[in-house]
């Protein structure tokens, strides 16, 4: 059980001058996990409840669940599948849902374009696939995966629409060493968005090479690259074709009190929320501080910059930037009190929900306590 207050000083975002509310939020959350020699899965339902002290127009009931499976078919065959969905009135007031373990090599989910910080918004994600150990070293596999996004008040979201994609990877991974790890993937995607009156359609296809190394056992990086091929059909612009590298790098490192972590993409990308698909540029950063026993500090950030892909469609695209540091002080094993600050601000012109107003500043506290059972052996 969580328990947040927040205060924001663009809680309507859009035209206008921008309006600042305090909020208060309570988030119940269950979560069911079994294993079994074969089988182990988990499941989580967490509603949430958002009441605002003077915009109570925005006062919303919000929903998230997902499921997380993997089943091992045989000794070296393992088979996984995920979904979650979540009704949101604020991208500010979800808990962190419980994250699944994605397929070594498979395709990732389209990363978030424009955020509409506070519009009621539904969105559905599932991925599933298998992997095959075939030798000592050597590892081959698929992937599927699929998004649905949908505003159901195009009114809150002027300059936003609903989108959706869908698509799959297949890979081959071989540790060459201890500590390196290289690999090919093929990827597909259909990216679909639904401006007013028409549909904007993208297909990709993309051959990339991936490679890790672990420095240490404590310190790793990725890469991978490789072209990548677009089509784009949205009647009744004519269609368009592109070529494109696609490219992602990413570092950790975890020391006894201090992890760090960083990555940046750069490809083809579902628009979520724009005209269609977009060149996509994006990257994170994040510290984490150990301080005591009971005290923990964080800070991280993230940039992304899209650009419409077709350029016979409206809208140009633009970027966003974000960032937020908290403090988390444990009393005990099961609860815990956080302070944070929130800092947003977003770029896109031809999207009058953030063009006018586009800064969003928040600060919150939260507590919450948590426990966990066991149901039988």
């Amino acid at each position: 059980m969580t328990f947040n207050s927040s205060y924001s000083d663009n809680v309507l975002g859009g035209d206008g001058t921008p309006v600042s509310d305090i909020s208060y939020s309570v988030w119940p959350s269950l979560s069911l996990d079994e294993s079994t020699p074969r089988l182990h899965w988990i499941t989580t339902y967490s509603p949430g409840f958002t009441f605002y002290q003077k915009t109570t127009s925005r006062n919303e009931a919000d929903q998230n669940a997902s499921i997380d499976v993997q089943y091992r078919l045989s000794q070296h065959v393992t088979v996984s599948f995920r979904d979650s969905f979540q009704k949101s009135s604020s991208v500010f007031n979800q808990p962190d849902p419980l994250a699944g373990n994605p397929v070594s090599g498979g395709a990732g989910a389209p990363a978030e374009t424009v955020i509409a910080p506070l519009a009621n918004t539904l969105r559905n994600t599932g991925n599933g696939g298998m992997t095959y150990q075939f030798g000592p070293s050597s590892m081959v596999g698929a992937n599927g995966t699929f998004t649905n996004l949908h505003y159901p008040d195009p009114s809150q979201v002027p300059g936003l629409y609903d989108s959706s994609s869908a698509g799959g990877s297949a890979f081959y991974n071989r540790r060459l060493s201890k500590k390196n790890y290289l690999g090919v993937m093929y990827q597909y995607q259909r990216l679909l968005a639904y401006p007013t009156g028409s549909e904007s359609e993208t297909q990709t296809h993309g051959i990339v090479m991936f490679y890790t190394i672990y420095v240490t056992p404590s310190l790793s990086f990725s890469f991978s690259g490789g072209p990548q091929y677009a089509a784009t059909t949205a009647p009744p612009s004519p269609a368009f074709q592109a070529w494109t590298p696609m490219a992602t790098g990413s570092f950790g490192w975890q020391g006894k009190h201090t992890s760090i972590s960083a990555s940046y993409s750069h490809m083809i990308n579902a628009g979520s929320g724009l005209t269609g698909a977009t060149h996509y540029d994006g990257g994170s950063v994040s510290l984490r501080q150990q301080v005591t026993r009971a005290l923990s500090a964080g800070i991280s950030g993230g940039y992304s910059n899209n650009k419409v892909l077709d350029s016979f469609l409206p809208g140009n695209g633009g970027h966003t930037l974000s960032g937020t540091a908290t403090v988390q002080r444990a009393f005990g094993q099961h609860m815990n009190l956080s302070l944070g600050y929130t800092r947003l601000h977003q770029d896109y012109a031809d999207v009058p929900l953030v063009s006018t107003n586009p800064d969003t500043n928040r600060e919150f506290v939260s507590i919450s306590y948590q426990f966990t059972r066991p149901l039988g052996r």
